[in-house]
């Protein structure tokens, strides 16, 4: 069953063998996720709320369609925070586009999207029924607890060499399932 997640509308979660299918458990879109997903579909063409809502399921073969509750607050933060602006089109839905404030915060955010991006294929290929076996869930953990226990400080220069580490060790991962 789909819930909030630390009270964020983005931060929604899958349970374990919602829809029938594999994944389960993880988030689909962190925080900030959802925005620049949607604000780079948008780039692509106006669109409404439910059509971004349809688009979504689409790129998840159908395994996951967001919610109306965390897509449309989405919009609207979006829109206050002058990324979109909407107008009203037949029959009273309103077709959002990206003004130039949102094209700024997306190329600001690129490296934030190119994540997203990865982890919503990733979680779209779950979905599908290819988790991953045991011994990597356990690799997993050892790599948060080596985050969490990370001695010294996270100044700059550290977070930018381990988000190196994990975003090139997600690339090998996701190219390598490509190679096969």
């Amino acid at each position: 069953m789909l819930s909030k997640s630390h009270g964020h509308p983005e931060g929604r979660r899958l349970s374990r063998g919602h829809y029938g299918r594999g994944g389960g458990g993880g988030r689909v879109f962190g925080p900030g996720d959802l925005r620049l997903v949607l604000l780079a579909m948008i780039v692509t063409k106006p669109r409404h709320g439910y059509e971004l809502i349809k688009d979504l399921e689409q790129k998840f073969g159908g395994a996951y369609t967001p919610s109306p509750g965390s897509v449309y607050p989405t919009l609207s933060l979006l829109e206050d925070l002058g990324h979109l602006r909407s107008a009203a089109v037949e029959g009273g839905k309103r077709s959002f586009s990206v003004t130039a404030e949102g094209h700024q915060y997306l190329q600001d955010n690129q490296a934030a999207l190119a994540s997203a991006l990865s982890r919503m294929e990733m979680a779209a290929r779950a979905f599908a029924g290819e988790s991953p076996p045991p011994e990597l869930h356990h690799a997993m953990h050892t790599l948060k607890a080596s985050l969490a226990f990370h001695r010294g400080a996270w100044d700059a220069r550290e977070t930018e060499r381990v988000r190196k580490i994990l975003e090139d060790a997600a690339d090998d991962i996701v190219r390598g399932a490509d190679h096969d």
